[in-house]
């Protein structure tokens, strides 16, 4: 088990380098000059426009720390490979740059979005796990049943409505029409996160974007779960309970339920590595202040150092999840420990 642990993080380092080249390449193939976003397109003195190019290694300096010019009395640009150095040395020492338009530091703002993100994260997840475990165990047991048509139409439906308009339909129902119905009465908000006021009212902001979020992959886990439970009810292990003469219940909790589980659980953790990653239609329809709706925001303002820090912490991110989800899967499943250890023999 330590050697497939170490040899997936040791494949975290091919995929980290190739996701900060590509991002580092795009953002230097993008049209624009950086010295041009970082003041907002105004106009500023030469003196201080060699500053900022010297302090964001565009330039090349001589020992002195004087910037360099050609014959012609432009700037020397330093070259792609050095500035791409330059980038991974202060990005391996935690510092993700400073954003063009806040003039803050990119960790900073991370910092104080990504609760935001995890909040909303734990509450999808927490629907997505209670709903489609639920709903995937109920259609097996009661299969071809009204319930089993149900859940069927019901997963059809969710995996068929994209996650913006659902979004906005939820919005337009329970804050716009239920407000309306009610004389005001009774309504969820439909935009941000809530304020220090009311611990109450800041719950209920998270009921309408969880329940956007999950609602694909709830659906998802209820179609595994019915397959996955369907299959084991089937396996001789199974078959041998009933003839010992076991309560269907019993069967199902206590031999069945286990096993089919193990590929659910493996989506949910993957799927709880992505909603952790921000998800930004959710966030951008619902004005959520996390991590999503900021790389939006950066993306249109082209505020690349947000948008490249956010993107590799995602990618660290997402990565750790699925190790984790990986480990956990080789203790859930006994198999897989046993043929770890015979390749580590």
């Amino acid at each position: 088990m330590g050697t497939y642990i170490a040899k997936r993080v040791l494949q975290f380092i091919p995929v980290f380098l190739g996701v900060t080249i590509i991002l580092f390449v795009l953002q230097n193939v993008v049209p624009g000059d950086p010295i041009r976003m970082i003041t907002g397109g105004r106009d500023v003195p030469e003196q201080t426009e060699e500053i900022m190019r010297i302090n964001n290694h565009l330039i090349q300096v001589d020992e002195n720390g004087n910037a360099l010019r050609d014959e012609n009395g432009d700037y020397i640009p330093t070259s792609l490979v050095d500035r791409y150095l330059h980038y991974m040395g202060n990005l391996l020492q935690g510092d993700l740059g400073t954003s063009y338009q806040k003039k803050v530091s990119v960790t900073s703002i991370f910092a104080e979005k990504y609760p935001y993100t995890i909040k909303l994260a734990l509450c999808a997840i927490a629907l997505e796990a209670v709903m489609g475990i639920g709903a995937g165990v109920l259609s097996a047991i009661k299969r071809y049943s009204f319930w089993d048509i149900i859940v069927t139409l019901f997963t059809s439906v969710m995996v068929a409505i994209p996650a913006f308009w659902l979004g906005m339909l939820l919005q337009w129902f329970f804050g716009i029409l239920m407000k309306e119905w009610t004389g005001g009465a009774f309504s969820m908000p439909i935009s941000g996160a809530g304020g220090p006021a009311s611990p109450y009212q800041d719950w209920m902001h998270y009921i309408l974007p969880a329940f956007t979020l999950a609602a694909v992959s709830t659906a998802y886990t209820a179609r595994i779960m019915r397959s996955q439970l369907l299959d084991v009810m089937n396996q001789d292990y199974i078959r041998t309970a009933k003839a010992k003469g076991l309560s269907k219940r019993s069967i199902i909790i206590h031999h069945a339920l286990k096993n089919a589980l193990i590929p659910v659980i493996t989506y949910i953790g993957i799927d709880f590595g992505a909603m952790l990653a921000g998800a930004i239609l959710t966030e951008t329809v619902f004005n959520w202040p996390g991590v999503g709706y900021e790389i939006y925001r950066a993306i249109t303002a082209r505020d690349w150092p947000i948008v490249m820090g956010g993107v590799t912490i995602i990618v660290v991110v997402v990565m750790v999840i699925n190790l984790i989800v990986d480990v956990s899967y080789a203790f859930l499943d006994p198999r897989i420990r046993l043929g770890s250890s015979k390749n580590e023999g």
